[in-house]
């Protein structure tokens, strides 16, 4: 199994960063979209569309890459190293990903979801998806009567921005997929203040809401494989975080002085700096190794690698982030500083799915079936 990226990749990864550097540092953009209830810009929107990673995980027929979630893992990767802001991860991972794994249980007329594709590989439309990234599937209390769907959850990803919601609700038949139109009769959408304004969430509340299923017959292994791939997501993107959080560290150490010496000389500061090192790599492995079971595993392994990646970023990347603002010190607490975007972005990330003991929990669970 080789785990090193190929040229296409690297060479992806390299449009990416200078995409980002150039049109979305962190100051002024990142800064400006805090305040905003979208978390991106029309321009750049339009700009990360044009590159194609919106479009990463569409098929090809559908006018996307037909790639897989290691490509996807490069792009997040990057987003991450400047805590980039907006609704990619919930359009063109969550959204793409449930459209294209449900609409293979059939429907017809567009009742696969595959005239909607195109749309989001093209970046004409921001979407998220109504799932339950913690907890049991069985337990999910969003309810479906024909085409009208009820139900109120917390927490969804950038639903204040989107234009198109993607629920997942019980049916008589299983899990079913349905759409549903920002402004529909009966939705609301209320913003919720997060720790970390880089990543919007809102409380999605539908009241005997219209809808258009997509798909036929229950998608629980579609909704299954789609939370498992927003997951490996979010891990990936704290990969590049935790990797920014230590880089602007060891900087730090290394010009900042004390006692006529740089604070990097001094025991202590190295010591946090290396074990942050081994976090990051540690991290770096599980999150390549869950985006990889997401395109070429069976359903066990995904989710026991997916689980696995989450358990040690969730503890292993918030110290990365806590550390870092050590090494800082009084600087660190600042607003004027980045470094608090990061372990921000962290911070969330430690109950991304659910705490680590959670997901501790599910891996014993695994490994002892």
């Amino acid at each position: 199994m080789d785990f090193e990226f190929d040229e296409d990749q690297e060479l992806l990864r390299e449009t990416v960063r200078r995409f980002l550097a150039d049109q979305a540092p962190i100051s002024p953009y990142v800064r400006e979209q805090l305040e905003t209830p979208s978390g991106t810009s029309p321009e750049v929107w339009t700009g990360l569309a044009e590159l194609g990673v919106t479009g990463l995980l569409v098929p090809e027929d559908q006018g996307g890459s037909g790639m897989g979630m290691v490509d996807m893992a490069v792009v997040l990767e990057e987003m991450g190293r400047t805590v980039h802001p907006g609704p990619f991860p919930s359009t063109a991972v969550a959204a793409a990903s449930l459209l294209t794994l449900v609409g293979e249980t059939g429907g017809e007329d567009g009742g696969d979801g595959s005239d909607l594709l195109p749309e989001l590989a093209a970046g004409a439309t921001r979407a998220t998806v109504v799932l339950p990234v913690d907890g049991d599937l069985d337990a999910w209390d969003v309810g479906a009567s024909g085409d009208r769907l009820t139900g109120e959850v917390a927490h969804i990803a950038d639903a204040p921005a989107a234009e198109l919601l993607i629920v997942v609700a019980n049916t008589d038949d299983g899990l079913g997929v349905f759409t549903v139109d920002a402004g529909a009769p009966g939705l609301e959408v209320i913003a919720t203040e997060t720790v970390d304004a880089t990543r919007k969430q809102g409380t999605v509340a539908l009241r005997d809401t219209p809808a258009r299923r997509v798909g036929s017959g229950d998608a629980t292994v579609a909704v299954a494989a789609t939370r498992d791939r927003m997951i490996a997501a979010a891990v990936v993107d704290g990969v590049g975080a935790a990797e920014q959080a230590l880089a602007l560290a060891v900087a730090y150490a290394k010009e900042r002085e004390q006692f006529g010496k740089p604070i990097g000389s001094f025991q202590a500061v190295q010591h946090l700096c290396a074990e942050m090192l081994v976090s990051v790599e540690l991290g770096r492995a599980a999150a390549h190794y869950a985006c990889w079971a997401c395109d070429g595993a069976d359903a066990a392994e995904r989710r026991r690698a997916v689980t696995m990646a989450a358990a040690f970023a969730g503890d292993g990347f918030y110290r990365v982030g806590a550390s870092a603002i050590q090494v800082f010190g009084g600087v660190g607490f600042t607003w004027e500083h980045d470094i608090h975007l990061f372990y921000k972005r962290l911070l969330t990330l430690q109950q991304y799915g659910g705490p680590s003991h959670t997901h501790l929990e599910t891996l014993a669970t695994i490994a002892l079936s």
